[in-house]
């Protein structure tokens, strides 16, 4: 016997390279077909499904012993007998590295070979195949097996104690130790803890326990029976089953639990201090969690929930996780409809927090179509409309999820959170329906939840029982155990925060009423235990507003963003109406101006009195010089008499074509642009006004011929600088003509104001050939293009005239 306990400790430690490639196929396994899915097990059951593909690799010189079920889809046995099954696979889920449970289902055609090679011939069949099997073994089959958990675990332990030679190097010793062994122990074994279950000889729980904790570093498991009379007495052990903890020197404490069973003795067992899983880094303290994560580090209370976590939540599935969807349609519009409308009805957020919610909701109901855009959805989300009193803080500020690691818990933590806030606030409710939260949040997870295998097994768990719910308590129980099989299944996993281990919530600590023992020994929840404490760790009179963001600095930075996102719209419109301008001026530039009766005629339809213009021509005698003045922006009382008829003439013409303005003037036709050039300097240039004798008089200049011209008022050389054009404006002298002080003030302002944006315009636009052509008519061109061909022509002659005459004078000197 010392031998054997001797190589079987030698085996307890774990072989890293078996466990990798144990670790390879088990991943190949979640990765089958989807026609492997099509039987009565999924990958999230914890159950490795066999193919023709993977057969052998798994039973065949495996370092781990194997039962494998094999059924028939259609078999109703097999469907009866499959709860059990998954249960038996959750409940040996530690005992992994040296027992693994697969299935195969004989009525898939693909799968017809290996069911007869392996000489089945009903449903369903268990077998059991030893650790490094050969090839050509068929397995031990079990007979008449039974069809509870308890029965099963205990035929698996039997026939795992069958192995000889080929013991799996994962699975510590079963067999009982004795006081000689414990004295050497620490000597052979470097762990920190050893746990003695003293129990009689046909109990299981020290084997099972020993199993349990094969897992776990700095602790080892051994069974004395009740006929070791030295370390029974030695310890004064009296009641059988009992837990001592052994260590070296002799000493020795009993461990404390509230029943002493299989699960009390192994929760207890795994929460020593330096007792942690494999390949996992011990828990660190407060001190090292501040400096390990990217936020500092919050204290809090582990046995209740915090709002801040609930927040946090709504944020980053709102902002983060439904933003994935640039376009939101069919299922996944359905399901963020019905995810928001719970939210609206049951989580008990803050005021603002709560307008909001409701604000989306209306308008997600009241929309019409198929699909909406997240930019539209966001814009709700935001309160892009400034609706007083809402608001969703931004950002995420972890508290009761807080992990040891910024990869750790978080936001799947608050997830969970939120889904039991929202099942336990609807059973307050009344008349509300007990699939209602369930069914928004198995949609939501099936469209947007970002991890898509865990929304596959999430999908899968609720396939398989959510539709027995009918009841709002079963709602609540539903979810319940659908964490505790995920906590389950993560256990041990790369997720597990070491600080946060994955337990079968709530752990005997947080609530012992709800922990109970069945005759056989066996763990059982009780269930009105478990449901009023559910009731109350979610109600909304136990959330805690710790660490929360203030409301008035929530509504104060969506103000102080929404204003940013105002001005920054404004600044990129402005630029797009800038590029526009820029690209209308380069495929049509401004070549003519509209016409002097076309002014008139704008000014009249915008209320102003017509303005006044005198046209000159040097048609008449004495050879007099011509200028015409225009006064842009100016009021007299009526029009002159003998401009209306070419008023009437650029009414017409306005009406059929309208040219644009700059500026608060009309540009002109070139044809009819006839303009002074002393008027174009005083323009350019911003000449002050003339000082003129305001007695001086000159007659009134036309450009309608001698028989068409009538008599019509003298006017006087104005003081006046027009703002336009710069030309000197013709004033009548009459004395009732004559304006009083305030309207000649009013127009001088005016005329400053139009000067002032005129030349501002045209600096902005830099349109140099455009600015020299204002005031320009083509006779002056071509008067100014036949006096520069003259007056080349003029210097070409004198050149070639005094070459000429230099060659006449040149002296010529005769050869001899």
């Amino acid at each position: 016997m010392a031998r054997r306990c001797g190589r079987a400790t030698s085996r307890f430690t774990l072989y890293s390279r078996e466990i990798a490639t144990l670790a390879v196929w088990l991943c190949l396994c979640l990765l089958l077909p989807s026609a492997v899915e099509a039987g009565l097990y999924t990958a999230s059951d914890q159950i490795v499904q066999l193919t023709p593909g993977n057969v052998e690799s798994v039973l065949l010189n495996s370092t781990a012993a194997t039962v494998v079920e094999f059924y028939a889809s259609w078999c109703g046995h097999c469907i009866a007998f499959s709860p059990v099954y998954k249960s038996l696979a959750r409940d040996l889920k530690e005992w992994k590295p040296a027992v693994d449970l697969a299935a195969v289902d004989c009525a898939a055609e693909e799968n017809r070979k290996v069911c007869i090679s392996y000489s089945i011939r009903g449903y369903p069949t268990l077998k059991f195949f030893h650790a490094y099997s050969k090839a050509g073994s068929t397995g031990k089959p079990f007979r008449d097996f039974p069809r509870d958990v308890r029965g099963l675990r205990h035929k698996i332990i039997d026939q795992l104690e069958t192995h000889s030679e080929t013991w799996p190097p994962a699975c510590p010793p079963l067999e009982p130790t004795s006081e000689a062994e414990l004295d050497s122990f620490f000597e052979t074994n470097n762990v920190q803890h050893l746990a003695l279950i003293f129990e009689e000889a046909k109990s299981y729980v020290g084997r099972e326990l020993t199993l349990d904790l094969l897992q776990f570093e700095n602790i080892a498991v051994r069974r004395v029976l009740k006929t070791e009379e030295g370390l029974v007495t030695k310890l004064g052990v009296t009641e059988f089953p009992s837990c001592y903890l052994y260590y070296p020197g002799g000493n020795f404490t009993r461990l404390k639990v509230k029943v002493e069973a299989r699960m009390f003795y192994s929760y207890a067992l795994q929460r020593l201090q330096g007792v942690v899983r494999s390949g996992k880094p011990p828990p660190v303290t407060t001190d090292g969690l501040t400096n390990s994560t990217e936020d500092p580090w919050r204290p809090f209370n582990r046995s209740r929930v915090y709002m801040a976590d609930l927040e946090s939540t709504l944020h980053y599935s709102l902002r983060m996780e439904v933003a994935a969807h640039t376009i939101i349609k069919g299922e996944a519009l359905i399901a963020l409809t019905k995810y928001i409308a719970v939210l609206a009805e049951y989580f008990p957020g803050r005021p603002v927090v709560m307008n909001l919610l409701k604000s989306v909701n209306s308008w997600l109901q009241n929309h019409i179509g198929g699909e909406i855009s997240y930019d539209a959805f966001k814009e709700i989300l935001d309160n892009s409309a400034q609706s007083p009193d809402t608001a969703l803080p931004e950002g995420v500020r972890w508290v009761g999820c807080q992990g040891s690691q910024p990869h750790f818990r978080r936001y799947p933590c608050g997830v969970w959170t939120l889904f039991h806030v929202l099942t336990v606030q609807a059973t307050n409710a009344e008349d509300s329906d007990p699939q209602e939260v369930l069914y928004a949040m198995r949609k939501y997870v099936q469209s947007f939840f970002g991890c898509r295998l865990c929304a596959e097994h999430f999908e899968n768990m609720a396939r398989e029982s959510m539709t027995d719910v009918d009841t709002l308590s079963a709602a609540v129980f539903w979810l319940w155990s659908s964490h505790n099989r995920v906590n389950n299944r993560l256990a041990g996993a790369l997720s597990e925060d070491p600080n946060f281990p994955k337990i079968q919530w709530p752990s005997p600590e947080m609530c012992p009423a709800c922990h109970m023992v069945k005759d056989n020994g066996d763990h059982q929840w009780n269930k009105d235990q478990a449901l009023s404490f559910l009731l109350s760790y979610f109600s909304s009179s136990s959330i805690l507003k710790d660490y929360l963001e203030d409301e008035v600095q929530i509504l104060a930075k969506q103000r102080e963003k929404h204003t940013s996102q105002q001005l920054a719209l404004e600044a990129q419109k402005h630029i797009e109406r800038k590029a526009r301008e820029a690209l209308d001026l380069m495929t049509h530039p401004l070549t003519s101006q509209p016409t002097v009766e076309e002014e008139e005629e704008e000014e009249e339809e915008e209320g102003e009195e017509p303005q006044d213009e005198a046209m000159a021509d040097e048609e008449e005698e004495g050879g007099e010089g011509a200028a015409a003045a225009d006064e842009i922006g100016g009021k007299t009382s009526e029009p002159s008499p003998w401009a209306k008829p070419e008023m009437e003439v650029g009414r017409s013409r306005r009406q059929a074509h309208r040219k644009p303005s700059i500026v608060g003037m009309r540009m002109r036709d070139v044809q009819e642009d006839i303009v002074d050039l002393d008027s174009f300097v005083n323009q350019h240039y911003k000449a002050k006004a003339l000082q003129v004798a305001a007695s001086s008089r000159v007659r009134p200049r036309t450009l309608q011929r001698k028989v068409e011209q009538e008599s019509g008022p003298v006017f006087g050389l104005g003081m006046e600088l027009d703002g336009g054009l710069g030309m000197v404006g013709l004033q009548p002298m009459e004395a009732d003509l004559e304006l009083d002080v305030a309207q000649q003030t009013k127009r001088l302002q005016k005329r400053e104001l139009t000067s002032q944006n005129f030349g501002e315009e045209l600096s902005r636009r830099g349109r140099w050939m455009s600015m020299l052509n204002i005031g320009f008519s083509k006779v002056d061109i071509s008067l100014c293009v036949i006096l520069y061909f003259m007056s080349t022509m003029c210097l070409l002659a004198m050149y070639v005239f005094f070459k000429n005459r230099l060659k006449l004078r040149r002296v010529k000197i005769s050869l001899p």
